[in-house]
């Protein structure tokens, strides 16, 4: 039996998402490196996409909502911040505060309200990427699934380490007996560090990023922007992953200068502002990844992949 095929179409540069089916009905892999080369296309089309939103910045006003919100928001804190001590001598502490939260809450309704906007304009066919969901083993069905299970598993390092509630333990006698505990351990030893130490050992998340905050929901943004179906949808929701980058790129060069905290040449040296590139650069030496996965609670890590999971199939499921 043939394998189910979409009809030829031009390739242009706003059809980011298309795809063809990679299997038959059988279930035999018609297209050995289809995959490959489909996931290339995708990764090169950001680049000629990128190419073209200028023009379609000025034509379409979903582009500039898209793009405005985010943009005004990472301007007014990079600005705000730059400019932090100037401005209190000039304002004062408190106003300097008042002006701060004011433009910060502007900034971040009108992010909000952008995306209420982008959901609600009838979209040309210009700017829509899909009308159907892709397949399951589609580059943005993966993509998207593997960006969200990142973002997510750093941020379930947050919370106190789970734990199952239910656990057999040993007993005064031979046997064994069921005991019902909380099902956050924060008694987790992984959780304190040692401050009598003058270089304290990377641990956690830190080895992924110094900005883990930051980044979590910069990775959650991207893997939303991947199962987007709109294009407008797919830029606002690249706007985490640049308030990410820009932001803690920012952030290292205040605390460089001694504004707002401080950045020490040995984290620097063994930490990155984008995520894994210490670790993949070899700065923080051998052992890295065994001593990431030993650090992170792996039943936290466990349930953010399957939650993100859940979610990717409820969005392809539409």
């Amino acid at each position: 039996m043939q394998a189910l095929r979409r009809r030829k179409r031009p390739w242009r540069w706003w059809q980011v998402g298309r795809w063809q089916p990679i299997f038959s009905l059988e279930g035999t892999l018609t297209q050995p490196f289809s995959f490959c080369s489909q996931a290339g296309r995708f990764v090169s089309s950001y680049a000629s996409t990128m190419s073209a939103i200028p023009a379609a910045l000025t034509k379409y006003p979903a582009m500039r909502w898209a793009a405005g919100g985010w943009t005004f928001f990472i301007a007014e804190n990079a600005l705000l911040s730059e400019n932090r001590t100037w401005l209190i001598h000039e304002l004062g502490d408190e106003r300097y505060h008042l002006v701060y939260g004011t433009l910060s809450t502007m900034a971040t309704a009108s992010i909000g309200y952008a995306y209420y906007s982008i959901r609600k304009m009838a979209m040309p066919p210009s700017l829509t990427l899909w009308t159907r969901a892709p397949p399951m083993l589609s580059a943005p069905a993966i993509g998207g699934f593997v960006f969200l299970s990142l973002g997510a598993v750093m941020a379930s390092q947050a919370a106190p380490k789970m734990q199952i509630p239910v656990a057999l333990v040993d007993s005064n006698t031979s046997s064994k007996t069921l005991q019902v505990r909380c099902p956050f351990d924060f008694s987790d030893k992984k959780s304190h560090h040692d401050e009598s130490l003058l270089l304290p050992p990377l641990q956690g998340i830190e080895r992924i990023t110094r900005h883990p905050g930051l980044w979590s929901l910069g990775l959650l943004g991207l893997g939303q922007a991947c199962l987007a179906s709109t294009l407008p949808q797919r830029i606002w929701w690249c706007g985490p992953a640049a308030v990410a980058w820009l932001g803690g790129w920012h952030t290292d060069s205040r605390f460089r200068r001694g504004m707002g905290g401080t950045l020490s040449p040995y984290y620097e040296s063994q930490t990155s502002n984008v995520p894994f590139v210490a670790i993949l650069s070899g700065r923080q030496g051998s052992g890295s990844w065994q001593g990431l996965v030993g650090d992170l609670k792996p039943l936290n890590a466990t349930v953010a992949v399957a939650a993100s999971s859940l979610w990717v199939l409820r969005r392809l499921a539409r």
